[in-house]
């Protein structure tokens, strides 16, 4: 059964993802009302398919971006346009298919009791999961854990989460970084370090090969340079916030 909220809708960021982003849209249609797609300047066509399906669908919204912008940059087009109509939160998910559809409206219900928090989702890896793309999370993890003074973000890549959106917003607008595959990570790290709450979910996620119609955009010289570089940003950022962080650190243990 399809559930919805007024406060909550589910954002979708695709890049000529083809037909991937057809099946995706459709599950989550079926999950909740309303998904909200932004095409960030796709050329394969898939645009125009979204906006015909859209045309028949009350509940589902095509944001189309001109250029392609990256990640970041499609979310935030979608989380102003969102706050513009009175939303307060928004599941991103991504297009290709990997995030299950049928978690959203469990992490909608944890968001709706806990609108403070972010609801980050833990990828629980099947053997499709690509061995050197598993082994590079688990450095960006192990600097995230640094960089908060291990504030409870289990992993910095995986894209299903919920946010609240005035407070990312707020962290997305104050720099013009977060808007390619830095994204995911830094949005958390940032989040944490302002005192958003996190509530960490496992979320079973699937690798689909290319000749399953698999979509990867990951490239690892420039995506790993760009990581490497917004981590060195990080790190730097967190030599300020060292006594405030340790402090909010000592006094969760005592709870």
């Amino acid at each position: 059964m399809t559930q919805e909220a007024a406060t909550h809708l589910v954002l979708i960021p695709s890049y000529n993802t083809g037909a991937a982003v057809l099946a995706t849209v459709a599950e989550a249609r079926r999950a909740w009302t309303p998904v909200w797609v932004v095409v960030d300047g796709s050329t394969d066509g898939s645009g125009e398919a979204l906006q015909r399906l859209a045309a028949g669908d009350p509940g589902l919204r095509v944001l189309i971006r001109a250029r392609n912008g990256g990640k970041g940059a499609a979310v935030l087009e979608g989380l102003r346009a969102a706050a513009a109509e009175g939303f307060t939160h928004a599941l991103t998910m991504d297009a290709d298919g990997q995030h299950p559809a049928a978690m959203i409206a469990a992490f909608m219900a944890l968001s709706r009791a806990h609108p403070e928090a972010m609801i980050l989702g833990v990828p629980v890896f099947d053997q499709s999961a690509p061995r050197l793309r598993v082994a590079g999370r688990r450095v960006s993890n192990g600097l995230v854990h640094l960089e908060t003074l291990w504030g409870g973000i289990e992993d910095s890549l995986f894209g299903f989460r919920v946010y609240p959106i005035a407070a990312l917003r707020a962290v997305m607008e104050s720099g013009r970084s977060m808007r390619r595959f830095d994204f995911d990570p830094e949005a958390a790290v940032r989040l944490s370090w302002r005192g958003v709450p996190i509530i960490a979910r496992p979320v079973p996620v699937r690798y689909f090969r290319r000749e399953e119609g698999g979509v990867s955009h990951f490239r690892y010289l420039r995506d790993n340079a760009l990581l490497a570089w917004m981590h060195l940003r990080l790190l730097s950022g967190l030599v300020p916030r060292l006594p405030r962080l340790a402090l909010r650190r000592l006094r969760s243990s005592r709870r």
